[in-house]
């Protein structure tokens, strides 16, 4: 290491880290939001979703996900809206993924992205909004 390298301080290293969890929160809820979108507003249009029915388990879902991808999105009662989304996403799996087997293995049953938003979530309802966030600023 040259003399004129120096670490990064524990305030800096915190900073950043605030910074990549308001990243992970803001990626996370764009994308939980684009399902929201294709089920409520066919955009982008997946044929699954047409003619949902707002009264249905997907529609409701799709509900869910648009009102907490939001809130979480923007930062705000960040931590009540993850557990949520958080508890709609493990629901997802176990109600549309796992049962077409391979439950340990959601590679098999396409609910890699429900179980990894899941965990997400539940990671942002513990840990807060981090940087960026109307949580944050009240």
């Amino acid at each position: 290491m040259s003399a004129t390298h120096t670490r990064p301080s524990a305030a800096n290293a915190s900073a950043l880290a605030g910074y990549a969890h308001a990243l992970l929160r803001i990626v996370a809820s764009y994308l939980l939001l684009t399902h929201a979108s294709a089920k409520l507003f066919h955009v982008p249009h997946i044929a699954m979703f047409d003619g949902l029915p707002l009264v249905s388990l997907l529609g409701v879902a799709g509900v869910i996900e648009l009102i907490g991808g939001v809130l979480v999105l923007i930062g705000l009662f960040t931590r009540a809206a993850a557990f949520v989304l958080s508890g709609e996403l493990a629901f997802a799996y176990f109600i549309g993924h796992a049962p077409k087997g391979n439950f340990l293995l959601p590679l098999l049953n396409q609910g890699e992205p429900a179980v990894l938003l899941s965990f997400i979530y539940l990671f942002i309802a513990a840990a807060g909004p981090g940087a960026w966030s109307i949580d944050r600023r009240r």
